[in-house]
């Protein structure tokens, strides 16, 4: 039961907050391979819902997060999207707005639903792979 409710908070901080999920999930004593995963998969969640969701709830969730398309005065992940495209704001969106924003973000600048998807859950391995490595030589560092 433990593990089960180390599970869901992994897989509930991943959708909504990734880089405490994991942390999160190795206090929980989930093994940390799987907070890894299933905060990875909750991250990844998180874009599927905004890209599959209806046009109100994309809308009501825009004006919630505040999220506009500024080309005048571009942040870093306009700034990537500019550059480097869909792959950029995938690689970035776990250390900055997050999977909904940067799902929202992408729809807005025209890209299509499965490579947002995509492009957001792939971006987000490396992050979940150095968050565990991270977590796991902390752990290793305090015993």
């Amino acid at each position: 039961m433990k593990l089960l409710g180390g599970l869901a908070a992994s897989f509930g901080m991943g959708f909504v907050y990734f880089i405490g999920a994991i942390p999160a999930g190795a206090a929980l004593n989930v093994p940390l391979w799987l907070a890894a995963f299933t905060a990875w998969l909750g991250y990844s969640m998180g874009a599927v819902v905004v890209v599959l969701a209806g046009v109100p709830f994309r809308d009501w969730l825009t004006r919630k997060l505040g999220i506009r398309i500024d080309q005048e005065n571009p942040g870093v992940v306009l700034r990537a999207w500019n550059r480097f495209g869909l792959p950029a704001l995938g690689l970035l969106a776990p250390v900055t707005v997050g999977p909904q924003a940067g799902s929202l973000i992408a729809l807005a600048l025209g890209a299509r639903r499965g490579p947002i998807v995509a492009a957001i859950a792939l971006g987000a391995l490396p992050w979940a792979v150095g968050f565990a490595v991270l977590v796991g030589l902390g752990v290793k560092l305090v015993k």
